[in-house]
C-alpha cells in the first residue's frame, strides 16, 4: 500500500506532510519531518505492519523535513537524499537542527543530527517487483538538492516542498526561474495524485497553479522595476488575485517571496 499524511499547519505548524510505501519486505518512508513527528509515524506505521522501515528519503535539508532522521536510522533505516543537497546538508542543515535543538529541547533532546548516508545524482530506483519508487532530481527549485518521490505503477508524485497547496512557498533558499522550470519537469510525468509537501492532497492541475504563483509573481515584480519603482513601492503595491483565490492569502503578506524575487530581477 501507499500512504499519505497530512501535517498540522494551523494553529501551530507541526511539521511537513509525509508518505510511506510498503513493499514486500520492507517499507520506504517520505520525508522524515521534525523528531516528534517522525515518532508519530512510525508508531501509525507499526499498527499496520511489522516489516522493519528500510528508507528514509529526504526530500530536501529543511528540518520540517529531515530533523527527524535520527529516529529511523534509529530502527536500521538508510535516509536518502539527492546528491545537490549533500552541502546544504552539512551547513545549513546541522546549523537549523542545532537551532531547533537549542529552541525546543523537549522535543530534540540529546538527538543527534543524522544526514543521508546515501546520496544519487539525479535517479536512483528501488523496486521489488510489486512497488517502484523512483526519486527523481530535476534541478533548483525551492532548494538547491530537492528531489521528488515518483510511483509510476501507481500514477502518485510525492513532491516535498517543490510543489505546496496553499500559502507555504518559502523561497530563501530558492531560484524561482529554475523552479519553473521544475515544475514543468514534474508536469511531464502522468501523475493522477500529487502529495505536496504542505497543504491537501491534490492531482496534477496543483502543478500548473504552483508554477502560476511564481509566473505571475516574477512579471508583476519584473513590470515594476522596469517602471522605476522602488522595493517599497512594489510590497504596497502588489495585487495577485489569482494567489489569493488559491490560498485564502494576499500576497503582499509573503515579504520574503517578494523581495527574494526582486533581488533575483536585478532590484537595487
Amino acid at each position: 500500500g501507499v500512504f499519505f499524511r497530512k501535517t498540522q499547519t494551523e494553529p501551530e505548524f507541526i511539521g511537513c506532510n509525509q508518505g510511506w510505501v510498503v513493499f514486500k519486505d520492507f517499507v520506504l518512508v517520505i520525508d522524515a519531518n521534525f523528531p516528534n513527528q517522525a515518532s508519530e509515524v512510525i508508531k501509525i506505521i507499526r499498527k499496520h505492519t511489522d516489516k522493519p522501515i528500510r528508507y528514509v528519503f529526504d526530500t530536501h535539508y529543511h528540518g520540517d523535513h529531515a530533523d527527524g532522521n535520527a529516529k529511523y536510522t534509529a530502527i536500521g533505516a538508510v535516509a536518502i537524499a539527492s546528491e545537490r543537497s549533500k552541502l546544504l546538508f552539512e551547513t545549513k542543515g546541522i546549523e537549523g537542527f542545532e537551532k531547533s535543538q537549542a529552541e525546543k529541547p523537549d522535543e530534540y533532546g540529546k538527538l543527534k543530527y543524522d544526514q543521508p548516508s546515501l546520496y544519487f545524482p539525479n535517479k536512483l530506483v528501488i523496486d521489488d517487483g510489486e512497488q517502484r519508487v523512483e526519486f527523481l532530481y530535476f534541478g533548483h527549485a525551492h532548494t538547491l538538492g530537492d528531489a521528488v518521490a515518483w510511483l509510476p505503477k501507481q500514477g502518485i508524485l510525492f513532491t516535498g516542498d517543490a510543489c505546496v497547496n496553499g500559502a507555504f512557498n518559502y523561497t530563501g533558499d530558492s531560484n524561482t526561474e529554475s523552479w519553473i522550470t521544475v515544475l514543468n519537469s514534474m508536469e511531464e510525468l502522468p501523475v493522477k495524485i500529487l502529495g505536496p509537501g504542505h497543504g491537501e492532497l491534490s492531482d496534477k492541475t496543483l502543478i500548473a497553479t504552483q508554477r502560476r504563483y511564481f509566473v505571475e509573481l516574477r512579471a508583476a515584480i519584473q513590470k515594476m522595476i522596469d517602471d522605476g519603482k522602488s522595493l517599497d513601492e512594489i510590497k504596497l503595491a502588489i495585487d495577485l488575485p489569482f494567489y489569493k483565490e488559491w490560498t485564502g492569502v494576499d500576497v503582499k503578506t509573503r515579504v520574503e517571496n517578494i523581495e527574494h524575487v526582486y533581488g533575483e530581477l536585478g532590484g537595487k
